[in-house]
């Protein structure tokens, strides 16, 4: 059984008060959190539409898609989510992108991937968001179980996430007998 979790607009959210804070909790020295400080500070956006615009802001959020450290800073940021699925799962991540895994033979298998729900409240605690649209589940194997639903906490309602037969990660289409024949 695979539940694929994806954060939504994971890279321009990151609070850069949090991340400093994170940051110092894992230790990092003084002199390297104030160089990663003025990496993030300093930045102003504005908005244009049509010949109109707006008042500059300045960006208290966000990572800079592109650098080289923006990826690192991001998993720093999100690497919780190992220790808050630990318990229920097996979790892989790529990016925003976290792939949550369990072989189910019971339905205590089941209730642990359930479990992961805590997932959610982690995300609000760190100020993310899930990408409920794009959470699926799909199970690979001969013997599938379509009927059990695993469902997701969002804006305090409970969300069934949808089942899927086919599903695209990293750019390959992988099918419920794990065929590969869509992607091919």
């Amino acid at each position: 059984m695979l539940c694929m979790v994806i954060l939504k607009k994971a890279f321009d959210k990151v609070p850069h008060t949090r991340l400093i804070s994170k940051l110092n909790s894992y230790g990092i020295s003084k002199s390297i959190i104030k160089w990663i400080q003025d990496f993030l500070a300093g930045r102003k956006y504005r908005v244009h539409v049509n010949l109109s615009y707006s008042l500059w802001n300045w960006v208290t959020s966000g990572i800079p898609q592109g650098s080289v450290l923006g990826p690192l800073l991001f998993l720093i940021f999100i690497n919780d989510l190992l220790e808050c699925c630990a318990t229920h799962c097996e979790i892989y991540l790529f990016a925003d992108d976290a792939k949550l895994f369990k072989h189910i033979l019971n339905e205590c298998d089941h209730q642990s991937l359930q479990g992961v729900s805590e997932l959610h409240v982690l995300t609000q605690r760190w100020l993310l968001t899930l990408n409920i649209s794009k959470c699926k589940v799909i199970t690979f194997g001969r013997n599938i179980d379509k009927t059990h639903v695993y469902n997701i906490m969002d804006n305090n309602l409970v969300t069934p996430l949808e089942r899927v037969d086919t599903i695209k990660d990293l750019g390959i289409i992988m099918d419920k007998k794990l065929s590969f024949k869509e992607h091919i």
